[in-house]
């Protein structure tokens, strides 16, 4: 690394952490206990809900837990199907596997790298229950066909908002899409309880269902230690809470700050050709948890070959998703499914994430962007 950076090591993903953080949190370990056992929770879930147009909240361990809770509280299981998109992570499909269910995996569009609708339609059938829409990276796909054949075909559409705090599409922020939406607050994300996750919704009897499988099948205020049904336990705690809270007081500044990691790669890079970047939703924004770079064809460089060269230049690169029928986990059906979800095996094996850490420079930026022009015009 050159030498005025060597002091200080660049990382590809990190929070913001300010003294209302510590402060908010020491205030729970102090506090939060006895009759303010859940304070923090409830608070959190409420305001939560509140800034994303919600009725209801429910926080859990992480989004994973947010999914299932979701898919098991609408009833899916054997013989169901869930649509989800190839490029993911596996914590938004692995839920309908927890159930049973059969994992329906449908190519991306090439702009915006989320779920093509027009590729939906085509794998809905009698079994269908659910279409998990994923807004990959901040960006969004297109809600309007989405909620179309939702309403059509009565699925219910589930917007996995993981990582897409701060982005709008058309008006409508992410979290306000669908049956229900799901986020996460990993110690990666733009609002952070180091793990965490959160579940809302506007369905009265689906959140008092999900509510109760949330906590072992009790009904809150019943008979102590009396479980009518064999659930989970995905209830939070009140520090988790509390962190999440005061990031959630911060959330212009933080998405600002992602915003910013976004505009300033595309304006260094702006003099090469040939690289896809982020989209921004229509009539909307990007909230950018990480930028996602995609080479074009003509570079002949793959996210392995790209990872190689800017690891040794220690910049900590990450892949873009692998699509989720490629790897063991799903039964290595890649060849098979390259075919039919070309689009996203194409952008996959050429996209890389750039470092999106919180406390990222611009001198840092300069640098890997310097780093990423040596690459592209090695392969020139």
């Amino acid at each position: 690394m050159d030498n005025d950076l060597m002091k200080k090591r660049i990382f590809a993903a990190g929070p913001s952490i300010s003294q209302l953080e510590i402060d908010t949190v020491m205030d729970a370990v102090k506090n939060g206990w006895y009759e303010d056992a859940y304070f923090y929770c409830e608070l959190f879930q409420e305001e939560f809900a509140k800034y994303h147009d919600r009725k209801y909240a429910l926080m859990t361990p992480n989004c994973t837990t947010a999914i299932h809770l979701v898919l098991a509280g609408l009833g899916i299981g054997k013989n169901d199907e869930v649509i989800v998109p190839e490029c993911t992570w596996i914590g938004s499909t692995a839920g309908i596997k927890y159930l049973g269910a059969k994992t329906v995996f449908c190519d991306i569009d090439k702009d915006n790298w989320c779920i093509d609708p027009s590729k939906v339609e085509t794998l809905i059938n009698k079994n269908t229950k659910a279409i998990i829409a994923v807004d990959l990276f901040g960006n969004m796909p297109d809600y309007d066909k989405l909620e179309y054949l939702c309403d059509k075909h009565n699925i219910a559409l589930i917007e996995d908002a993981a990582e897409a705090v701060g982005s709008i599409y058309k008006g409508r922020k992410a979290g306000k899409f669908g049956l229900a939406s799901t986020f996460s607050f990993h110690r990666t994300k733009t609002i952070t309880t180091g793990e965490g996750g959160m579940l809302i919704l506007d369905d009265k009897d689906l959140f008092e269902r999900c509510s109760f499988l949330r906590d072992h099948g009790r009904i809150p205020g019943g008979k102590p230690y009396w479980n009518l049904e064999v659930t989970f336990k995905y209830m939070p705690f009140n520090i988790q809470a509390a962190l999440g809270l005061a990031q959630l007081k911060r959330i212009n500044e933080l998405v600002n700050i992602k915003r910013k990691h976004l505009r300033l790669y595309k304006d260094k890079m702006s003099d090469i050709e040939g690289l896809s970047f982020n989209s921004e939703p229509p009539q909307g924004l990007n909230g950018a948890w990480i930028t996602a770079l995609v080479f074009d064809k003509s570079y002949n460089i793959n996210k392995e070959k790209a990872l190689e060269f800017l690891i040794a230049q220690d910049i900590p690169a990450r892949p873009f998703f692998y699509p989720l029928s490629s790897m063991p986990a799903y039964g290595d059906c890649g060849d098979q499914m390259k075919r039919i979800n070309s689009v996203a095996y194409d952008i996959s094996n050429r996209g890389i994430n750039l470092p999106g850490a919180m406390n990222l420079s611009n001198q840092e930026i300069d640098y890997i962007c310097n780093k990423l022009k040596l690459l592209l015009l090695s392969n020139n």
